[in-house]
């Protein structure tokens, strides 16, 4: 197949034209967003949701992740990642296949039918992680576009993929929240340097490949400017798959945790990496046959299956 977003090939980076849709459904009124909700995330390549759960939900999530950081014993040990010189838990992946409330999260409408809606297509979850960032020791995320990670590495063929990332603690400007750029997502930025072998090994605490480089970073940043979109617990953060991103540490005392849903149409399933030896494993990225996400509707903390 025929690599139309090559990456970690040429001795220099490259700015290159996005040649999918971002938005792959006409609006019409029964929309699960608004018409100017679905323009900004077709322009931006990103929205927020703010109040779409309860506080009683609210609750009841954050409750979910405080037992998953509690009691990591109970996790598979290959999910957890911890904080770069630090035994602090910097993230949790697979938490939708180990919570079920995480479960009944990825499965809810008002997220589901939005990605389904976004995206066109039936959806299933590709990655979910609960992402940690403890107050005074919290590292930095540096910039990259998911999707060139999705593509050389998991072999993700095109940009039919989005992120929900649910707020769990609040997110403010100081306490390292998510930084976009907007518009940055019509432009693949491809990156320098041949994929090591089990690259996600140390990538998952710093990434040292797949990095954008900074001059073409600026030039980004330069053209769209950069916005930390912040909020309450329960707010919803939704971003295409190739939007520049990234985030500061956490030097406050205060806690930033989101849980973080990757929804994949059903029609772009992962193929061979695109410029990698061997895939990463499986908790990084759904590899098996895509089955459609079976939605679910009512209030996530009622009839949580056991």
């Amino acid at each position: 197949m025929t690599d139309i977003y090559p990456s970690r090939h040429a001795a220099e980076p490259e700015l290159l034209p996005r040649q999918d849709p971002v938005v792959h459904s006409a609006w019409s009124n029964d929309a699960p967003v608004s018409a100017a909700e679905a323009a900004q995330f077709d322009r931006d390549g990103y929205i927020v949701l703010e109040d779409i759960f309860s506080g009683e939900e609210v609750a009841f999530l954050q409750q979910a992740a405080g037992s998953l950081l509690a009691d990591p014993a109970a996790l598979d040990p290959e999910t957890i990642v911890s904080e770069p010189q630090s035994r602090e838990i910097r993230s949790i992946f697979e938490i939708h296949r180990q919570n079920r409330v995480m479960a009944r999260l990825a499965a809810d409408a008002r997220l589901a039918d939005v990605a389904r809606f976004l995206l066109g297509d039936e959806v299933y979850v590709h990655q979910s992680r609960l992402n940690y960032k403890p107050g005074f020791k919290g590292r930095e995320f540096y910039w990259h576009s998911d999707f060139e990670t999705w593509h050389v590495e998991d072999g993700m063929p095109r940009m039919r993929a989005l992120s929900m990332s649910v707020l769990l603690a609040e997110n403010t400007p100081h306490n390292g929240p998510l930084m976009v750029i907007p518009g940055s997502h019509r432009t693949y930025l491809t990156c320098v340097g041949e994929t090591p072998d089990d690259h996600y090994l140390s990538s998952l605490k710093k990434q040292e490949y797949g990095v954008p480089d900074e001059e073409s970073l600026a030039e980004l940043a330069h053209q769209h400017g950069i916005v930390a979109p912040t909020g309450r617990p329960g707010t919803v953060i939704l971003f295409d798959c190739n939007l520049m991103h990234g985030s500061n540490g956490n030097i406050t005392p205060f806690p930033r945790a989101n849980a973080f849903l990757v929804y994949n149409a059903v029609s772009n399933r992962l193929e061979k990496p695109f410029g990698a030896l061997k895939p990463r494993p499986w908790f990084l990225a759904n590899r098996d046959q895509p089955e459609a996400l079976t939605v679910a509707r009512g209030p996530l903390n009622e009839r949580v299956p056991a």
